[in-house]
C-alpha cells in the first residue's frame, strides 16, 4: 500500500502546491508542468493520472468535472480527482490535502 501523490492541473495556483509539499514534505504534489503536461487537455491529464497512479487537483469545476464524468462514463477508469474552489484559503486546502494524503491510501 502506497500513499496518494497530487498532480496539480495547470489552472491550480501554485502557491497550494508550494504550500502543501512545504507543510508535509514526504508528501508528493506536483504540477502537470513537471510532468510535461503543459496545454494537455482535461482528458489527458485524467489519463496520465489514472495510468500512473497520481490524484489530480484541479479549481476548474466546470470542464475537469465533466471530462472526470465522461471518463467514468465511458467506464475508463479514474485514480481521483479533487476540486478545490479559487476562494477557498490556502490552510484549508493544505491541510485537506495533507489529512486525505495521511489517512488515504493510494489503492483506496
Amino acid at each position: 500500500m502506497t500513499t496518494p501523490r497530487f498532480l496539480a492541473d495547470e489552472d491550480l495556483r501554485h502557491s497550494l502546491v508550494l504550500a502543501t509539499n512545504r507543510s508535509e514534505p514526504t508528501l508528493q504534489f506536483l504540477r502537470a508542468q513537471d510532468m510535461r503536461l503543459s496545454g494537455a487537455s482535461d482528458q489527458e491529464v485524467l489519463e496520465f493520472a489514472h495510468a500512473n497512479g497520481w490524484q489530480v487537483v484541479s479549481h476548474d469545476v466546470n470542464t475537469m468535472k465533466a471530462a472526470a464524468e465522461a471518463r467514468i462514463a465511458a467506464a475508463e477508469g479514474m485514480s481521483g480527482l479533487f476540486l478545490v474552489p479559487q476562494n477557498r484559503p490556502t490552510r484549508v486546502i493544505v491541510e485537506s490535502l495533507v489529512l486525505i494524503w495521511a489517512a488515504s491510501q493510494a489503492e483506496e
